[in-house]
């Protein structure tokens, strides 16, 4: 249980209203009566390495969402942009900042970019074409928006049935590829002269491990890409269960 942390629930709420909150290693004394969950993303690695902390979907004074995490060891405050993409505007993204920053001067407030190597965008906008976090928080139809994130966990298992079979794809072409880069070094050994069709042949063994290489980072890219709908997917489901939980509709 951590003190700081419920102190720090208590005072974002006169920024707007808490609409969820998601706990990694951390317990509240008193907790708001709002759907509570783990903080998925972050129970799913078992290296111990992160610091606890807490996370909350909060709406502001105009409507507009933002997710804020704590992490009270570090006195830091990220406004993560990926899960609520879309849902306010640059400027009262720009206004929620400052607030926070005036409001806990204690703490380092940074905002966590948007990465276009992992793939944020891409991984918000699936989410999005299916059910909107927006929704899953406030919603009143939970049994529509209940349906809608069941599609999108449906759709979340076939893209990571893709993305493996694309890696398993890489791999097999590139054993064969591998033993004919074998096959030329073995020749190159054995002779003084390298004839032209073994230096052709050894630059199209070249490119072709480059090609094969992406494809398998581009496929190891994909596959966590998918774990982190299934993830959002999982999240959002909790939530409409919380929700069911304690009365809302």
């Amino acid at each position: 249980m951590h003190d700081d942390s419920a102190a720090f629930f208590n005072a974002l709420s006169g920024l707007g209203q808490i609409l969820a909150i998601k706990l990694y290693r951390l317990r509240l004394a008193d907790p708001p009566e709002v759907p509570m969950l783990p903080c998925l993303d972050h129970e799913a690695m078992l290296h111990e390495g992160i610091a606890p902390h807490a996370a909350a979907y909060i709406l502001d004074k105009q409507s507009q969402l933002h997710e804020v995490v704590y992490t009270p060891r570090d006195h830091r405050i990220d406004v993560d942009m990926i899960s609520t993409l879309n849902e306010h505007t640059p400027e009262a993204h720009t206004a929620f900042v400052e607030a926070l920053s005036k409001r806990f001067p204690e703490n380092q407030v940074r905002e966590s970019p948007v990465s276009w190597l992992k793939g944020d965008r891409r991984v918000a906008n699936a989410c999005r074409a299916q059910v909107t976090v927006r929704d899953v928080l406030m919603g009143h139809d939970l049994e529509r928006t209940q349906a809608a994130v069941e599609r999108l966990q449906i759709i979340s298992g076939l893209m990571e049935k893709e993305a493996r079979a694309a890696s398993w794809g890489s791999r097999t072409i590139m054993a064969p590829l591998i033993a004919f880069a074998g096959l030329l070094l073995l020749g190159a050994f054995g002779t003084e002269t390298t004839a032209r069709w073994m230096v052709v042949a050894r630059y199209a063994v070249t490119i072709g491990g480059i090609f094969f290489l992406y494809s398998g980072l581009k496929a190891v890219q994909l596959t966590e890409m998918a774990s982190r709908v299934w993830k959002r997917s999982a999240e959002y489901g909790l939530i409409i269960r919380e929700r069911r939980r304690l009365g809302q509709t």
